[in-house]
């Protein structure tokens, strides 16, 4: 069996609004700093397979061949992290909202676990999950 590593690239307005979102999470963001203090690429490790690569909006095309980014407040993916506990979500919500992101649906019980769902500074929505028993 392959085994793969993953790397979700999202468009993004303003690299240094995303990257202190992706440091508030508490997520570690690889690379020599540009001139504006960010790592280029930006890329925010989820684990040791999965990354999510933030990419500037006007150099989005050269990695979708050109083709039409989605508006923002349009949503094509969900990222999901799984977090350890109900109250890690909550915490977890709460600072993602005080990192810039506001919230899709507030954390709350749901059939498939516990549950919040937040919108990064650009939009991307990303749920926070602790899953049923």
């Amino acid at each position: 069996m392959n085994t793969f590593d993953i790397t979700i690239a999202v468009p993004t307005e303003d690299r240094r609004r995303a990257y202190t979102f992706a440091r508030a999470l508490g997520f570690e963001t690889p690379g020599e700093l540009a001139e504006d203090g960010v790592p280029e690429p930006l890329q925010v490790v989820v684990n040791e397979r999965a990354r999510v690569m933030y990419i500037p909006t006007g150099g989005f095309g050269w990695v979708t061949a050109d083709r039409a980014t989605a508006a923002q407040g349009t949503v094509e993916c969900l990222l999901s992290v799984t977090v350890d506990s109900t109250v890690a979500v909550d915490e977890l919500v709460r600072t993602a909202v005080e990192a810039g992101a506001s919230v899709a649906t507030q954390p709350g019980q749901q059939q498939w676990g516990y549950t919040g769902t937040i919108a990064d500074p650009d939009g991307h929505l990303w749920e926070i999950v602790h899953p049923a028993d």
